[in-house]
C-alpha cells in the first residue's frame, strides 16, 4: 500500500498490538465448515497494509480460502497450497467462474521442496513476475486438528522438535521468493497438552527469527470468539481450568516480520 501522508488518518488499518475483533467477518465467499478457518479481517488487514492491486499473495496452507477470497474480492493474485484434496476441491468449486484475478492452487506438500519449486517457478513464469509480494502463513496448530492421514501432513505430528524442523523447511521453500524489503504474516496460537501450556506461537516466531534474516515488526494478540469446540460448554471448561489450575485460551498471535 502505497502511503498517503495527506489522507493516512482516514485508513482502515489497525496498527494497535491488540485486535479485538469478534465474531469472524461473514458474507461473500466466506463459510465457517472448516477447522482452522481465520477471521477475514487477518488477510484483510495485511492485504490492504502491505500489497497493491495486482501484486501477488501466496499461502502456504490455504484451509477454506479465506485468504483467496479476500483476494479476490481486493484485486490481488494469488499462489496457495494445501495438502488436502477434498478442500482443494472445495475451494476450487468455489472459485469457479472467477476471472477478475490469476490465482492458482495445489495440493502439494510445502515441505517438499523440489515440487513446490516446481509449482511456483511456473506460476511466476506465467504470470509474468519473478518475485511474489506478501505471504502469509497460518500452519496447523502441531497436532490439535488432523486435516489429513498423511504421513507428510504437519497436522499429524506430535514432535515439537519434528514440527518446528519441517516448519522451517516450509518456510525456507516460500521465503525466497518473497520480495526484498516485503512482509510476511504468520498466524499462530498456543496449545494446552500433557498438563501445561506449549507456547508453539514464540516457538514458531523464535524459529523464524533463528533461521531467516528478517525483522519482527510486530507482535499482535487476537481475541478468539465462538471456538466450536467449545459452544455451549462454557461451564465445563470453566471447571475444568479452574480444577487444573490453567487459564482457557481467548487469544492467538500474528506475527508480523519484514526481509531484509
Amino acid at each position: 500500500m502505497k502511503f498517503d501522508h495527506e489522507h493516512w488518518h482516514e485508513l482502515d488499518i489497525n496498527v494497535d498490538s491488540l485486535w479485538i475483533m469478534g465474531p469472524r467477518a461473514k458474507g461473500g465467499k466466506h463459510t465457517n465448515v472448516y477447522h482452522g478457518n481465520f477471521a477475514p479481517q487477518i488477510p484483510n488487514q495485511m492485504i490492504r497494509r502491505y500489497t497493491e492491486e495486482g501484486d501477488i499473495v501466496m499461502e502456504l496452507f490455504m484451509g477454506s480460502g479465506t485468504t483467496l477470497f479476500e483476494c479476490e474480492t481486493l484485486k490481488r493474485n494469488y499462489i496457495g497450497f494445501d495438502i488436502n484434496s477434498d478442500i482443494i476441491n472445495f475451494v476450487e468449486q468455489r472459485m469457479e467462474g472467477c476471472d477478475t484475478i490469476d490465482y492458482r492452487i495445489h495440493n502439494c506438500d510445502v515441505t517438499n521442496s523440489e515440487l513446490f519449486k516446481l509449482h511456483v517457478n511456473d506460476d511466476l513464469r506465467q504470470m509474468k513476475k519473478q518475485k511474489i509480494d506478501l505471504l502469509i502463513v497460518h500452519p496447523p496448530y502441531l497436532d490439535i486438528v488432523k486435516f489429513t492421514d498423511k504421513p507428510e501432513d504437519l497436522s499429524g505430528i506430535t514432535d515439537i522438535n519434528i514440527f518446528l524442523e519441517k516448519f522451517i523447511t516450509a518456510m525456507g521453500n516460500a521465503l525466497c521468493y518473497l520480495k526484498a524489503k516485503h512482509y510476511f504474516a504468520l498466524v499462530i496460537g498456543d496449545i494446552y497438552r500433557n498438563g501445561e501450556v506449549i507456547p508453539l506461537g514464540f516457538y514458531l516466531m523464535y524459529a523464524i527469527k533463528k533461521a531467516f534474516n528478517c525483522q519482527l515488526k510486530g507482535i499482535v494478540v487476537k481475541d478468539i470468539v465462538g471456538n466450536r469446540a467449545k459452544i455451549g460448554q462454557e461451564a465445563l471448561w470453566k471447571y475444568r481450568a479452574l480444577v487444573n489450575g490453567n487459564y482457557l485460551f481467548k487469544h492467538e498471535y500474528l506475527f508480523v516480520f519484514k526481509t531484509k
